[in-house]
């Protein structure tokens, strides 16, 4: 699975997600682009899913018509230490989720 990394995700989460093509939004050349633009964006890469902490997206983006679904990681924070403990459940969301879903990992 092709996941796109949002740039407000420690770029070393990649490292952590054995078996799935990631990229982080800037590697892509998608720094900067609002919510909207950025999911056009992936879905022309061929991105799979977005990866995020944004809890605001799914009110924000409707994926119905979309070919991209999204996976938001709820954490403590944005550190790379509070979001490894969800790594295992987000690696076993990634093998049934469908483009057009959202789905949120943790609190």
């Amino acid at each position: 699975m092709r996941i796109l990394i949002d740039e407000c995700i420690d770029r070393r989460l990649r490292d952590f997600l054995a078996g799935h093509e990631c990229q982080t939004a800037r590697y892509a050349g998608f720094g900067g682009l609002e919510n909207g633009a950025l999911l056009t964006a992936a879905e022309n890469a061929k991105f799979d899913v977005l990866l995020t902490v944004d809890r605001g997206i799914e009110f924000q983006q409707d994926l119905r018509h979309r070919n991209i679904a999204i996976l938001i990681l709820c954490a403590k924070s944005i550190r790379l230490k509070d979001l490894l403990p969800h790594v295992a459940t987000c690696l076993a969301r990634l093998e049934s989720i469908q483009p057009g879903q959202i789905v949120r990992i943790g609190a």
